[in-house]
């Protein structure tokens, strides 16, 4: 669920895209993203979607079955806004 306010922040937006494209480069379904991860697979489609705010160890079990750093996923974030 998105924090208060009508839809996903740009920082909800961007690291959903970055899951869900990461996820496609190693082919892998949410199904299979949220076994690895051990994460409901309904989160991960409402992590892609921008829903979620996830916490620092959600996050580094999905970079850990997403094969790539932590930093890596969320690097460069802090300069999106949030929202107003």
């Amino acid at each position: 669920m998105a924090s208060r306010g009508t839809g996903p922040t740009p920082l909800q937006r961007e690291l959903g895209d970055r899951i869900r494209e990461r996820r496609h480069e190693l082919d892998l379904t949410q199904a299979e993203l949220a076994f690895e991860s051990d994460i409901h697979y309904s989160y991960i489609g409402s992590l892609e979607a921008g829903g979620r705010n996830p916490s620092i160890d959600l996050l580094a079990r999905l970079a850990k079955a997403l094969d790539v750093d932590l930093g890596d996923l969320v690097g460069g974030l802090q300069k999106l806004k949030g929202r107003k």
